[in-house]
């Protein structure tokens, strides 16, 4: 059992860049959509995060196969990143939410 665990470590990595790269590309789409009324602020930090995602794994990509060592202390410092840029990102939206003018229901009228 140790050796598909260590297998699954091992190629893990690899598929979760895989998918990074569609998500990205999501992001890309998302981006190039011309529109006055979206706020896609909040979008813009989760794509930092993604990015710093992106840098974390290709460090711990480059250090489990002993390319190019990091101290360990990089990866908490990058994982607390990119935690704060999601948490910004929801107040972001809250505050967001908080000022858009909200148009009122007409209420009808007595006859």
């Amino acid at each position: 059992m140790s050796q598909l665990t260590q297998c699954l470590g091992i190629s893990a990595q690899f598929y979760n860049m895989a998918l990074v790269v569609i998500v990205v590309t999501l992001f890309i789409i998302l981006f190039r959509i011309k529109n006055e009324k979206r706020f896609i602020t909040p979008w813009k930090f989760i794509f930092a995060a993604l990015c710093v995602y992106i840098f974390e794994q290709v460090a711990s990509i480059l250090n489990s196969t002993g390319v190019f060592p990091i101290h360990k202390l990089v990866f908490p410092i990058l994982e607390m990143i990119i935690i704060s840029l999601f948490i910004y990102a929801l107040l972001t939206q809250t505050e967001h939410l908080k000022n858009r003018k909200v148009i009122e229901p007409k209420k009808k009228g007595k006859r």
